[in-house]
């Protein structure tokens, strides 16, 4: 299995997909994404952005000095509703990159990594590198991700575990659009998780 991803990550050209993040407010962030690291994981983002799922969502969770997570409900959408395997190096895969400050990185839950919910650290912080796919790497618009760092939060009610501490912009930041530039590469549709159990606040 992993000599097979191995020669997937091979098989990639050296032209690596462009995903334009255009917020309502605010500078774009472009992103490289780096299929050869976390193929799947590339193949997820592409499909889902290719089908709007991010388009006109607000970010749900701003965790100051941790992380900008741009949705923990599947951005509402029924198509984002799955997992897929973990392409990370805490699960045997040959991921190298780190998820630090200025990269883009999917969540992930006990069964499996999330379809679309990606985020970007906002610190470096040891408990992520290897443990959630980084799949990509931020070449414009770092300055407005790191700004978001400092932006007053406020606390949003988490019913299912009120145990849970989750906090939001006081102030929305809506990803208006993304877009993505694939220079001719064919990405199919990822590989989901069969049979996965899918986290109880997806709906």
């Amino acid at each position: 299995m992993i000599e097979d991803k191995l020669k997937e990550r091979k098989a990639f050209s050296m032209t690596h997909p462009i995903a334009t993040i255009r917020l309502a407010h605010g500078p774009a962030i472009v992103c490289e994404l780096y299929p050869e690291e976390a193929p799947n994981t590339v193949r997820s983002f592409l499909y889902l952005a290719r089908l709007g799922c991010f388009d006109r969502h607000a970010m749900e969770r701003l965790a100051p000095d941790f992380v900008a997570d741009m949705s923990y409900t599947a951005f509402g959408r029924s198509e984002a509703r799955y997992l897929i395997p973990y392409e990370t190096q805490s699960a045997g895969f040959p991921n190298h990159l780190k998820a630090d400050v200025g990269t883009i990185v999917m969540g992930g839950y006990e069964n499996g990594i999330a379809g679309g919910e990606f985020f970007f650290p906002l610190k470096s912080n040891p408990r992520l590198d290897f443990s959630y796919p980084a799949f990509g790497r931020i070449v414009e618009g770092l300055e407005e991700v790191l700004r978001w760092n400092a932006l007053p939060v406020v606390e949003v009610p988490f019913d299912l575990d009120p145990s849970v501490r989750i906090t939001a912009p006081a102030s929305p930041i809506v990803v208006e659009r993304v877009e993505v530039e694939t220079f001719g590469e064919t990405y199919p549709e990822p590989e989901r998780l069969a049979g996965a159990i899918l986290p109880v606040n997806w709906g």
